[in-house]
Formats: C-alpha cells, structure tokens, sequence
C-alpha cells in the first residue's frame, strides 16, 4: 500500500537539491523505465497505474491510482509507469576514444537530445561543467528515452581535465576551421559551449584547435542549435 509520505518523497526528486540528497531521481514511461532496467540501473520503487506490466520482467511494482500517479508525475499527460532509481556512480573517463565535454548547457532538451547522439555514436563517456543543467532534471531524462544508462555522466571542474588531457582537444566554434577540411584523430576531447556565449574564455584557452561546420546558402541563420551541431560533428568523428 502506497503511503502519503511515500509519494511526497517522490515528488520531491523532482527538485535537484532533494536528488543529490537521496542520490535517487525518477523515470516515466515504460520505455524508459526498461531501458533502464535493461541497462542495470538499480531499481528502489516502481509504481503503475495497471494490475498487469508484465513487460518490465522480475521486478515488483506497486499498483497505484491514476490520481496518485497524477499528483507525482511531472508530465502534464502522466504515464502508466514510474520509477525510483539510484543515481549511479560515474566511472573513471577513459580517453582511448573520443570523449564529448560540455561547457554550461543549460536547457534540459538540449542536454537530453545530446545524450542520446552519445548513445547512437557509441560516445561512451560525456564531461559537463558543473553550472551544467542536471542529467537527471525531468525534462532531460524525457529527451534521453533512456539512453543515459548506457552513456557515464560525469560532472566535473573542465579546465582541470583539460589542463592535463593525454589527448587533443577541439572546440566548437562560429569561426573555426572548416570541420570537413579538418583531418580528425581517433581519440580526442571534442567540447561544446553554451547555448548563448558559447565556450568559456578559460577553457577556450585549453583549446587546441577550433572546429567550425560551414554555413551554406544566405547567412541568415545567426547560428546552430548546439544539439544539431553535436549531431554532425559526432558524424564526422565517426567518418574520421
């Protein structure tokens, strides 16, 4: 039976400052929910609104009420399933590929949509600023479709790593060096700034070489969106 403080706690891991608290944070969706489940990710609750769910295999779910599912989703149409799940520890980075760095994104589609591309390119370790939004906001797991299991999230000071990086790194930028003209290495650091200001001054400093995607036809575009423009250079590395 699903108690009212139980589901006030729920509801709270939708606030950062209560996730990092509990090192807990919540998953709509049967899809996701499986995917994490597939990918290993430790399970404290799992709630639906349905008697049968027979789709997330050996594992024990509560039965609760649409209303109940209602008053803890974050989703304004809530889904039948909803998990609790431990926020796993990051690995160590291994540097024998390419490692994607992410200097202060800050909308969670952008974050989600980013992870994913990491997911599909095989981009197995993914670097964030700390003043980058939270992997596991709502918003950001919902753009994932759960592919933040497979991908390690490490939020950590750049300028650090960078400063001692065993592997070259590269940068995205307006002006940079035309990216199909750029003979590219096997393994390296690729970083993407902030929507708005793009990369720091101080990890621009920590910069090998910068990265630019040709703009072709008018230049009325004032830039890419920095998830689209991760997409193409992901492709390319992978063309490397």
């Amino acid at each position: 039976m699903v108690v009212k403080s139980q589901l006030k706690y729920i509801k709270s891991l939708q606030q950062k400052k209560f996730r990092n608290t509990h090192n807990r944070f919540v998953a709509e969706g049967l899809k996701t929910v499986s995917e994490l489940l597939g990918s290993g990710c430790k399970a404290e609750t799992l709630m639906t609104t349905e008697v049968d769910l027979s789709q997330v295999s050996g594992q024990a779910t509560q039965l609760i009420s649409t209303k109940q599912m209602a008053q803890i989703s974050s989703l304004k149409n809530p889904s039948r399933v909803l998990g609790v799940f431990e926020i796993p520890k990051p690995v160590e980075v291994q540097f024998s590929d390419w490692v994607l760095a992410l200097d202060s994104i800050r909308d969670p589609g952008n974050l989600g949509t980013i992870i994913r591309l990491c997911d599909w390119f095989g981009i197995a370790h993914l670097l964030c600023s700390p003043d980058t939004v939270d992997a596991y906001n709502p918003k950001v797991l919902q753009a994932t479709m759960g592919s933040i299991a497979r991908v390690n999230l490490v939020y950590t000071d750049l300028l650090a790593i960078l400063k001692s990086a065993p592997v070259p790194v590269y940068g995205a930028f307006m002006d940079g060096d035309s990216l199909y003209e750029t003979k590219l290495p096997q393994n390296g650091i690729l970083i993407l700034g902030n929507e708005a200001r793009g990369i720091s001054k101080d990890v621009s400093a920590l910069i090998g070489q910068k990265l630019g995607i040709p703009q072709y036809g008018q230049p009325t575009a004032e830039s890419l969106n920095v998830a689209t423009a991760t997409a193409i250079l992901l492709h390319e590395v992978r063309r490397a």
